[in-house]
């Protein structure tokens, strides 16, 4: 099953989806494969998120020591003018609770 991950700017959580269920976090580690899905044709409120096939690499606020784990290698950025990210696809995420999204690889610093 496929999940959206965006943020909900007005709670200040990322939101997790799928067709089923919606759950919201303050930081979220996305320890799978992803793609950047974008949706520009829409008129009314163009946007941008990021999907996964299946929910067995997502971790709901995980613990500081797990996240250090990973190397974070730069940002994900999200254009909202333009409707588009710096990167399209990859591994692992870590969205962080202040809004940023960071692109990780697995290893020790």
């Amino acid at each position: 099953m496929k999940f959206k991950i965006y943020r909900c700017n007005c709670r200040k959580t990322w939101s997790i989806q799928n067709r089923k269920s919606k759950v919201n976090a303050g930081t979220l580690l996305l320890n799978a494969s992803w793609k950047a899905e974008l949706k520009p044709e829409r008129k009314s409120n163009p946007k941008g998120f990021v999907t996964t096939n299946g929910d067995t690499g997502i971790i709901f606020n995980p613990d500081s020591q797990l996240v250090e784990q990973f190397i974070k290698v730069k940002k994900l950025i999200y254009d909202k003018n333009k409707v588009d990210f710096n990167v399209k696809q990859g591994e692992c995420l870590y969205f962080a609770e202040d809004g940023t999204c960071y692109i990780l690889k697995k290893g020790h610093k």
